[in-house]
């Protein structure tokens, strides 16, 4: 079983990502922010993480860095979600480690291929 972690600090795109991966085998884990995504790591068996750059008090980037060094979360998988094409933002998350960036108003499709990608990377 898949496990995906969305982090973001809009709940409406929680909510959208979780009902999107929610007609799928996936289990699907959310946290607000950086702090609970560490939280929810630590007791969850994560196999792909879906990170928002843009968040208070610890932006996607300062995690992806967080985690990178971290020898358990070396190769996660990593999908940046970006509500811009800011390439400043994504060449900093591309240098954390990012592994795919999608724009936040993706179509189920997109977002599903894009895990089943990163997950068979790894596996």
């Amino acid at each position: 079983m898949t496990t995906v972690l969305v982090v973001d600090d809009e709940l409406s795109i929680r909510r959208m990502l979780g009902y999107m991966l929610g007609k799928t085998d996936y289990t699907v884990l959310m946290a607000s922010d950086g702090k609970e995504a560490l939280e929810k790591l630590a007791t969850n068996s994560v196999n792909v993480l879906l990170l928002d750059v843009a968040m208070p008090n610890m932006d996607g980037i300062t995690l992806l860095r967080h985690l990178r060094a971290m020898p358990d979360y070396k190769t996660l998988p990593v999908i940046m979600l970006m509500a811009s094409s800011d390439e400043t933002k994504r060449a900093k998350a591309l240098d954390a480690g990012a592994n795919i960036f999608l724009n936040k108003l993706i179509r189920p499709s997109e977002l599903l291929a894009a895990i089943d990608r990163s997950v068979q990377k790894t596996g």
